[in-house]
C-alpha cells in the first residue's frame, strides 16, 4: 500500500485532440465568481518537453543546466529532471527541491556570487561538488566549508559588462584569474572549469571573444596542474529556434577551434526562460481604471476638446510585488491580449497597466494600445513562464497567496514524452493525470474564443 509520501502531488489535465490552451483559460475564467476574480496561471508541460527536445536537436553538443531561479515550479522541475536536464541552483532551498526529485548530485551546479556558509556546508553534505566562484572571499569560504568542491571560475567578459554596467559586476578579469588560481592551489581546492555569461547578447563575435578568454584561463590553470574539463557558456539563450541554430553555429565553430573533442571538455549552458517562458500563460483581472488624459484636460481647461482621445490607466490584481516582480530587474513585460470578443473596427486607446499596490513602482506595462476595458474584464499574458511564480514580495499584496497554477498536457505530447523513455510510474510519480474533456463536460462550462 502506498504511503502518504507516495501520493500524487500535482493534478495534470490531459487534453484531448480538440481541446486547446485557450479553452482551458476560458474554463477557469468562467469558474471565477463575481467576488473572486483571482489571477491564475495555466502551464502546458508539453511545451517544456518540446523546448527540451528542440534544444537537444539544435544544440546537441551543449548540455542544458536549467536555471531554477527562473521558475521553481515543482512540476516543471519534475519534468525536466525526468528528461535528464542538469540544474543550476543559487541557494539551499533550490538544492533541496532539485534533489527531492531524484536529480544526481553530479548533475547540479551551485552558483550564486555570495553563498551562505550554511548553504555551502549543505552542498558538501549533499555531495554537490560543482560550485561557481569569482573572488577570493568566496574561495576561502568554500575551502573551509567544502574542501572537496570542484570550482568553475566565473570570468567577466566585455559582453557581460554591457548588461552589468548599471549593476554589480560579476566575474573576475583574466588578470585576477591567475591570482585566484594561485590561491586555490595554496588552499588545495580543485578548479575544473570556466563559466562566463553574455545574457542578452546575440553578437557572434562576443561568444568568440568569451570562448577565447576561457581558453586563456584553461591554459593558466593547466600550467598550475589543474585538470580542466567544463566550459559553461551561461544563460544567454532565448526561445527562438533560429537563435539556437545561430548560437550553435557560432559557438561550436569556436569551441572546436579552442576546445576540440580530443580535449574531453564538456560544454554546458544554463537555459531558463527558453525552457519555461512559452509554457505558461497568466490571466489577470482589471480591478479599477482611471481616465488619465480626460482628468488632466478637465484640470487644465474648462471645456476639453471632443477630439481629444482619453488615455486609460488600468489596475490589475497582480503587480511587480507579485507575479510581475521580474519587471524590477528591467525585464520587459509583453503586451497582453484582451479576453473578450472584439470587432475589427473597435476603437483602441493608449493605456498603461498597474499593479494593485498604488505604489509608483508598481507599473507593469508602461504603454500599450487596447480597446476600452472595464472593471471585471480579463487580460491574458502569454510567455509568462519566467515571471515570478513564488510568494508575493510584500507591499499591498503581502497577505495574498500566489496565483494558482493549473497544469495541462495534450495527449499527443504525453505520448511523445513516453517515447523519450519518461514514464509516470518511474519518472513522474507525483503526477495524477485527469482527462480534461470529462471534467469540462461535468462542469457544463461554455467556452469562448478570446480575441
Amino acid at each position: 500500500m502506498k504511503g502518504l509520501n507516495d501520493e500524487p502531488l500535482y493534478s495534470i489535465d490531459l487534453l484531448d485532440g480538440g481541446t486547446l490552451l485557450h479553452h482551458v483559460v476560458d474554463h477557469h475564467i468562467s469558474e471565477q465568481t463575481l467576488a473572486e476574480k483571482n489571477a491564475f496561471f495555466v502551464a502546458d508541460l508539453g511545451v517544456v518537453m518540446r523546448q527540451h527536445v528542440r534544444w537537444r536537436t539544435c544544440v546537441p553538443q551543449i548540455r542544458p543546466y536549467y536555471t531554477v531561479r527562473c521558475n521553481s515550479s515543482p512540476a516543471v522541475i519534475e519534468v525536466l529532471a525526468a528528461l535528464g536536464t542538469g540544474f543550476m541552483c543559487t541557494n539551499k532551498s533550490e538544492l533541496e527541491m532539485v534533489q527531492s526529485h531524484g536529480v544526481p548530485s553530479e548533475d547540479i551546479i551551485y552558483s550564486g556570487g555570495c553563498k551562505q556558509l550554511s548553504h555551502i556546508k549543505y552542498a558538501a553534505k549533499s555531495s554537490v561538488d560543482l560550485l561557481v566562484c569569482d573572488n577570493e572571499a568566496e574561495l576561502r569560504k568554500i575551502a573551509r566549508c567544502h574542501p572537496g568542491a570542484k570550482l568553475l571560475l566565473q570570468v567577466w567578459t566585455e559582453a557581460s559588462g554591457r548588461r552589468e554596467e548599471m549593476s554589480v559586476r560579476l566575474g573576475c578579469s583574466l588578470k585576477d584569474c591567475r591570482r585566484l588560481l594561485e590561491r586555490a592551489k595554496e588552499l588545495g581546492v580543485q578548479v575544473v572549469g570556466v563559466r562566463f555569461n553574455i545574457s542578452g547578447c546575440d553578437n557572434e563575435q562576443a561568444y568568440a571573444n568569451a570562448i577565447s578568454d576561457a581558453r586563456c584561463v584553461f591554459d593558466m590553470a593547466e600550467d598550475m596542474g589543474f585538470t580542466m574539463n567544463i566550459l559553461d557558456i551561461g544563460d544567454g539563450i532565448s526561445g527562438s529556434e533560429t537563435q539556437l541554430k545561430q548560437i550553435n553555429r557560432a559557438v561550436m565553430s569556436v569551441v572546436d577551434l579552442y576546445f576540440p573533442p580530443s580535449t574531453g571538455v564538456s560544454i554546458v549552458a544554463e537555459p531558463g526562460s527558453y525552457l519555461v517562458a512559452p509554457a505558461f500563460t497568466l490571466a489577470v483581472n482589471i480591478i479599477s481604471k482611471r481616465v488619465v488624459a480626460r482628468d488632466l484636460q478637465e484640470h487644465q481647461r474648462d471645456a476639453p476638446s471632443a477630439n481629444d482621445e482619453p488615455e486609460f490607466q488600468y489596475y490589475i490584481n497582480e503587480g511587480v510585488y507579485g507575479s510581475f516582480s521580474c519587471k524590477l530587474t528591467d525585464t520587459v513585460i509583453p503586451v497582453p491580449s484582451v479576453h473578450k470578443n472584439t470587432t475589427p473596427d473597435e476603437p483602441v486607446f493608449s493605456c498603461s497597466l498597474w499593479g494593485p499596490s498604488g505604489d509608483d513602482m508598481d507599473q507593469v506595462v508602461e504603454h500599450c494600445v487596447l480597446p476600452e476595458l472595464h472593471t471585471g474584464d480579463w487580460l491574458v499574458f502569454a510567455n509568462a513562464g519566467s515571471f515570478n511564480l513564488g510568494q508575493p514580495m510584500g507591499g499591498c499584496g503581502a497577505d495574498t497567496p500566489a496565483p494558482p497554477v493549473y497544469y495541462v498536457i495534450s495527449t499527443r505530447d504525453w505520448f511523445e514524452m513516453q517515447d523519450t523513455g519518461v514514464t509516470q510510474e518511474i519518472n513522474l510519480k507525483n503526477f495524477s493525470l485527469v482527462p480534461y474533456f470529462f471534467k469540462s463536460c461535468q462542469s457544463g462550462a461554455a467556452f469562448s474564443v478570446p480575441a
